[in-house]
């Protein structure tokens, strides 16, 4: 069985993502792209992944540097996002439009970002178009806000089930956890969940 790119992309992007910019240093010029392939991997010792794609600018100078930031964006940094997005525009036009310091690693940390965690690269192993980074934890950091969420090509904000309102289906958010898959397999609603199958 093929599968179409279109087919992929649209399968993929109903996973919901967090969104982040990785970033690390040419030299002296700072280099950061917006990557959502980025998790963790390990406790101990604290490992995280991030997957570049191999044609992007910040691949080579990752594998150069030999460590990177994951900046965490929040939710009010959908444009951070964007700007930092794609090939295209005056790539140290990035920077000069968004504060940022150095960490630990040397690796710029934007300023506004919920979270950070630095990587010392420790293996890069092949992924097809893209190059998987795995990353020891160096440094990480982290403040108040909501994060940044990716699904179907837009960006959106989390809204906790334990808090606010909202519907799905007939199934209000804001209520427990059981209370909401029992409504939903009542309604016949697929939840992935079978009735007598949670702990």
């Amino acid at each position: 069985m093929t599968v179409s790119d279109a087919e992929f992309k649209a399968v993929l992007g109903r996973f919901p993502t967090g969104v982040t910019v990785v970033t690390s240093c040419d030299g002296e010029r700072p280099v950061g792209v917006t990557v959502n392939a980025f998790a963790s991997v390990s406790l101990d010792p604290p490992l995280a992944l991030v997957c570049i794609d191999r044609r992007s600018h910040l691949h080579d100078v990752v594998v150069r540097a030999g460590y990177f930031a994951a900046n965490i964006l929040g939710a009010e940094q959908a444009e951070e996002s964007r700007r930092f997005a794609g090939q295209s525009g005056d790539r140290n036009e990035r920077f000069r439009q968004t504060p940022f310091h150095s960490g630990t690693t040397g690796a710029p940390i934007l300023d506004a970002a919920i979270a950070h965690v630095e990587c010392r690269v420790v293996a890069v192993y092949p992924g097809g178009d893209h190059s998987i980074f795995l990353g020891e934890v160096v440094a990480l950091g982290a403040s108040a806000g909501e994060p940044l969420i990716y699904y179907r090509a837009r960006y959106g904000s989390l809204h906790p089930l334990d808090g606010g309102a909202g519907d799905i289906n007939g199934v209000t958010l804001g209520a427990t956890l059981d209370t909401t898959l029992d409504t939903a397999l009542d309604a016949g609603i697929d939840t992935g969940v079978a009735p007598g199958q949670r702990e």
